[in-house]
């Protein structure tokens, strides 16, 4: 019985971990927001987005607000978003997204993680050119038709849509439309669950499961790290 309780202790700190990294993740991408386009989001389509990507994961009303509030803060420092580049174990290319207001800082804490895991710090441009961004969509499915969306959104930009293991509508853009893509679906009354914009590699690398297991870890050190909003890589 104990080892059950241990088992489900350890399962839940892990659910809030993860659900706290997406609240400061979805935080500081509103502050970021707000910042270059106003608190109204009827005016500024990117905080539209990142509102509606808070409410995909159940980001509470009042912490959405108080982001919102942040960002006027005096003593609220601005936010930089940086891109890395680097190796991880075996090869595997990743790039990491930060948002930082402190770039030295920043930098520092990446660069060891980098070597503790056996990974290697990048120049910028060394990795990146071995992934497309584009941008994705995720849509809760309550009985559309995905052959008449998939017509309606075509010119808008649209390249790809299909399921999710859990049924919601994906759909992805070019980078260069993401944005018209988005309005496009606002045309349509329809409020995605996320809509971000994303790194696929062009070519993936498949390793042993211990080979596998080392580049995971080096991964989930990145993106523990405060600064970081996400990371991508081309293991397969």
């Amino acid at each position: 019985m104990g080892r059950i309780f241990e088992v489900r202790k350890a399962t839940m700190f892990a659910r809030w971990d993860k659900m706290a990294k997406q609240f400061t993740r979805i935080g500081k991408e509103i502050v970021i927001a707000v910042k270059a386009g106003g608190a109204d989001p009827n005016t500024n389509s990117a905080l539209r987005r990142c509102i509606s990507n808070a409410k995909g994961v159940n980001m509470p009303k009042d912490k959405i607000e108080a982001a919102i509030k942040r960002a006027f803060g005096k003593e609220m420092d601005s936010y930089e978003e940086i891109v890395y580049e680097g190796y991880g174990p075996h090869g595997i290319a990743i790039v990491v997204e930060s948002a930082t207001d402190n770039p030295t800082r920043t930098v520092a804490n990446l660069r060891h993680i980098f070597k503790k895991n056996n990974g290697t710090m990048g120049n910028s441009g060394s990795v990146g050119f071995l992934f497309n961004r584009i941008g994705e969509f995720k849509i809760k499915n309550e009985g559309l038709n995905i052959e008449e969306l998939e017509f309606g959104l075509i010119d808008a930009g649209l390249e790809d849509i299909g399921e999710d293991s859990e049924g919601n509508i994906i759909i992805r853009s070019n980078f260069e439309n993401f944005g018209n893509l988005n309005k496009a679906l606002e045309d349509q009354n329809m409020v995605p669950l996320s809509a971000e914009v994303i790194r696929i590699p062009l070519n993936s690398i498949e390793l042993d499961e211990e080979q596998a297991k080392e580049v995971l870890e080096l991964v989930d050190k990145l993106e523990q790290d405060e600064d970081v909003q996400k990371v991508f890589h081309n293991l397969k």
